[in-house]
């Protein structure tokens, strides 16, 4: 029995992904396994290495999104699991931000966020 989970995600710009998570210091691989419970692999497009014996991953659909996939007890041993997917889409959508301002000429953009 398989312990992945799979979560629909908004995230649709690989690239930017992977440096996200670069820039979270998680070393990423693509076309690889997420490690799950018990020696589980599963295939995803993108994968973060994790400390310890799980990883996430996510895996393209054919609309452009990405699914993320992840044995999600077995991340939360190790992990805060919803501060760590938090930071990861936090981080994805700065980038992703600062990439489209670049593709429109504004090259010194600066993104400020604002807590309310």
């Amino acid at each position: 029995m398989s312990h992945f989970s799979t979560l629909r995600t908004k995230i649709s710009d690989a690239e930017v992904l992977k440096s996200s998570l670069s820039d979270l210091g998680l070393t990423v691989k693509t076309n690889a396994d997420v490690r799950g419970y018990n020696g589980q692999r599963l295939r995803a497009d993108i994968v973060a290495e994790l400390e310890g014996e799980y990883d996430l991953g996510w895996s393209e659909n054919s609309d452009g999104t990405f699914d993320l996939i992840a044995d999600l007890w077995g991340v939360a041993k190790k992990h805060n699991q919803t501060e760590l997917i938090n930071s990861i889409n936090q981080k994805y959508a700065v980038n992703k931000t600062l990439s489209q301002a670049k593709q429109r000429g504004l090259q010194n953009a600066n993104v400020q966020l604002v807590v309310q």
